[in-house]
């Protein structure tokens, strides 16, 4: 069984004015106000700032002088960016983490199993969640603490999730395609760097 997710206080900030930019409540060029969001959700202004922060890091809003903070005006370019360094890193930890997960599968075999379960519910904040979770043991695995950061370091969860809800809105399977990922290390593939790496790629905006 998987292990139950716990989001910190600024994770669930960052989540929160993710899902207002994405649904529209803040549109582009439009401002964020601290100190209004901390009374919205009843926190003190220090964990949202730290939200802003990570997300202003991850190029979603910028801060303007003398105007604050607002939402950048992002299009499926911005999007796509990160999918060709993401991939890179992705097909080293194959290679590095491919002895351990073909002898051990147990940290990936968790989350096909519940990308299974999101795709017959169609539940994408699942299917997100579960999906780079996957990809996250697989980095995890390749024991490298500088490849682990700077994998972190590119907002996965963000991306990925800007990218299924504003450029793929029709339901689609996800478990599938890394139950043959699992396969691919079990069996020793040779190639598994280059398979992980062009699955990373796939998945980028199509523009």
């Amino acid at each position: 069984m998987a292990t139950p997710v716990v989001h910190s206080l600024r994770e669930q900030i960052r989540e929160h004015i993710l899902e207002g930019i994405i649904s529209g409540r803040w549109q582009p060029g439009e401002r964020i106000v601290e100190r209004r969001i901390a009374a919205e959700l009843a926190v003190s202004q220090t964990p949202v700032r730290e939200a802003l922060r990570e997300l202003e890091s991850l190029r979603l809003i910028e801060s303007v002088p003398n105007k604050g903070v607002r939402v950048r005006g992002l299009t499926a370019t911005d999007l796509k960016e990160s999918y060709p360094v993401r991939a890179g890193l992705e097909q080293v930890a194959a290679e590095l983490a491919a002895p351990a997960l073909a002898e051990d599968d147990s940290a990936l075999a968790p989350e096909v199993t519940a990308l299974y379960a999101a795709d017959r519910s169609g539940d994408g904040e699942a299917q997100v969640r579960h999906t780079v979770a996957f990809h996250r043991e697989i980095v995890r695995a390749a024991g490298n603490a500088v490849l682990l950061h700077t994998w972190e370091s590119l907002g996965i969860e963000v991306w990925t999730t800007l990218s299924i809800r504003w450029l793929s809105p029709e339901p689609r399977s996800y478990a599938e395609d890394h139950a043959e990922i699992v396969e691919a290390f079990k069996r020793r593939d040779p190639e598994i760097g280059e398979l992980l790496k062009t699955h990373v790629l796939s998945c980028a905006p199509r523009i």
